[in-house]
């Protein structure tokens, strides 16, 4: 029961109370009835997103960047080998693009990877617009 209901209960049961003034809308106050909205709406904002870009060179084998595309970038090997060769006419070839975190991590694992196998592989990311 809520504190009102409970006070009004309780005058009604005892008649040596007095009750409310003569027309008060049951529940009290002034009868009117207007409700304020006070939620907060709370916008999320979308996280920004980035292109993790590979680098051509005239080192790294080809098939070491299939395996990069296959192995971190969930690249069919079609899917690969096209972004390879594209990477190998252009310049540089678009591997996805993800939130900042998952970006930072995938170019730390591809330059992580090439160190270790000796290539000069480069990968960067930069901010869409």
């Amino acid at each position: 029961m809520a504190m009102s209901e409970l006070s009004e209960h309780v005058r009604m049961s005892d008649p040596n109370l007095p009750g409310p003034p003569a027309g008060t809308p049951p529940g009290g106050g002034d009868g009117i009835g207007v409700d304020i909205d006070t939620q907060t709406r709370i916008k999320t904002k979308k996280p920004s997103l980035y292109r993790v870009l590979l680098l051509n060179d005239d080192y790294t084998p080809m098939e070491f960047v299939v395996y990069i595309l296959e192995r971190y970038f969930n690249r069919s090997r079609e899917q690969a080998t096209r972004i390879m060769l594209h990477v190998h006419q252009k310049g540089v070839g678009l591997c996805g693009v993800y939130t900042y975190e998952v970006a930072e991590t995938k170019v730390a694992q591809v330059l992580d990877l090439a160190k270790r196998h000796e290539h000069p592989l480069q990968c960067v990311m930069e901010k869409e617009d």
